[in-house]
């Protein structure tokens, strides 16, 4: 039977545990797990995670790295975490007429509830409390209903243990037992179909991983294919629904509209490179290091960082050492530092946006290999060489301009062949979609440094 593990915020406030389980707290759950051999967990998390990058949002994240089943899940609450997003999926509710309510308090056309594991203490609202738990599933929800000639979702909230009152508090840890011992199911999946490519393009982005050449020859290839193609503008966001499957070529961010594209697509049953699973391992340092730990991929010696254990980080990693924020792009939000002061310094600085940073053994190289990965198959291969004088691939000087190394396309039949098959190996753990997997090359053989969705693909390059 599977190990279920309640990682709370303050374990001494769990006088009453399910049956089966192990309250624990964050500290402790990060220090010590994984545990070796041990693949059947399930993760209920009930630490706050209404901030993005907060230790409650790292839970659910590095509980994914680590292979364990975890509600709610790194999607569920980003979903949660924007209106437009969780509107965007709960669509029609189960049939509800106003009279069906009368014996409940309704305030200005508004109904509000809790629903713990979707369940509500109130039988009218047990369907639509079974309904929003199937497409988020959470511990507790805050729900706002709005009466609009019939009953729609004003809003959803993750709800907070500590806010519940006795009587909630009660019916919470009557429903978790029930929960905790049964079958755990994601997310209904649409199917999806192939016919009509829209790629999603930006001309304002100064940095767009395709240049205009590079999606002519796009377009031409697809063509061929016997796919219709068209560039879309993120403005394009109500069409998404006249297309079967979405090819992003902007940059990808969580917190950004190329994320709400991705899970509007996704949630359409548009086929979606980048889809919206990939952007949100992709785009956090943390969550690949702890999944390339928990997998075996060769890589660099490396800490996660918290408020607790800074003064490990030199003595774990050496100096120098570098320090990544978790969602840094384009060697931004990289520094390396070559002294203790230094790291102190960076490293709170770096705190202050997110609990958990990444802090990684320095490996110095002329280039790293860049590998290309479509459906867990090599695509292409590239060198990146450091920009002159300079440890990274970019360097940006005063006012910030910015000089590049140089990019060498190589034939995939010249490219080591076990530079191909860490690099699958690594893009596999990720998804079956688009990937650019970074490799540095040492004396004693290749290490991945990270697996970046919407990797570049211009003309000329790669």
């Amino acid at each position: 039977m599977s190990k279920v593990l309640l990682v709370v915020e303050d374990p001494a406030e769990w006088s009453r545990v399910a049956q089966g389980a192990r309250v624990l707290s964050l500290d402790t759950y990060l220090a010590d797990y994984p545990v070796k051999g041990e693949r059947s967990t399930r993760v209920i998390n009930l630490c706050g995670t209404s901030r993005y990058l907060s230790k409650g949002y790292y839970c659910s994240l590095l509980a994914e790295a680590r292979g364990h089943r975890v509600v709610p899940s790194v999607n569920t609450l980003i979903d949660l975490g924007n209106q437009e997003l969780y509107l965007l999926q709960t669509g029609s509710l189960p049939d509800l007429e106003r009279p069906g309510l009368d014996g409940l308090t309704v305030v200005d056309d508004t109904l509000s509830f809790r629903t713990f594991f979707g369940r509500c203490s109130l039988p009218e609202l047990s369907g639509i409390a079974s309904k929003l738990f199937e497409q988020f599933p959470c511990p507790i929800l805050d729900v706002k209903l709005v009466w609009r000639g019939q009953w729609q979702v004003g809003a959803i909230q993750v709800g907070s243990f500590a806010s519940l009152n006795a009587e909630e508090t009660s019916q919470f840890h009557g429903y978790l037992e029930s929960f905790a011992g049964g079958l755990w199911r994601g997310p209904k999946r649409l199917k999806s179909s192939r016919w009509d490519l829209a790629i999603l393009v930006n001309p304002e982005e100064k940095l767009p991983p395709s240049d205009a050449q590079a999606l002519k020859r796009m377009q031409r290839a697809a063509e061929k294919l016997g796919l219709a193609t068209e560039l879309i503008l993120p403005s394009d966001y109500p069409r998404l629904a006249e297309f079967d499957a979405l090819f992003i070529r902007e940059t990808t961010y969580v917190d950004h509209p190329t994320y709400r594209l991705a899970r509007r697509a996704a949630g359409e049953g548009l086929i979606v490179v980048d889809d919206p699973i990939s952007i949100l391992r992709c785009t956090n340092k943390v969550f690949l290091a702890e999944l390339f730990a928990r997998e075996g991929i060769p890589h660099p010696k490396t800490v996660v960082v918290h408020a607790d254990n800074l003064a490990t980080i030199g003595d774990t990693v050496g100096l120098p050492c570098v320090l990544k924020r978790p969602d840094s792009s384009f060697s931004q939000g990289v520094v390396r530092v070559d002294s203790t002061e230094a790291l102190h310094a960076r490293t709170l600085e770096f705190l202050e946006t997110s609990d958990l940073i990444v802090a990684q053994r320095f490996m110095p190289s002329d280039f790293d290999w860049r590998i290309g990965v479509l459906g867990g198959q090599a695509l292409f291969a590239c060198r990146y060489h450091m920009a002159r004088g300079h440890w990274q691939i970019i360097a940006t000087g005063a006012g910030g301009k910015r000089r590049y190394g140089r990019v060498e396309a190589v034939p995939l039949e010249h490219v080591p062949r076990e530079a191909i098959g860490i690099a699958t190996r690594a893009a596999d753990l990720i998804g079956e979609g688009f990937y650019g997997v970074d490799i540095k090359e040492t004396d004693d053989g290749f290490v991945v440094m990270e697996v970046n969705d919407n990797p570049n693909v211009d003309a000329g390059y790669e």
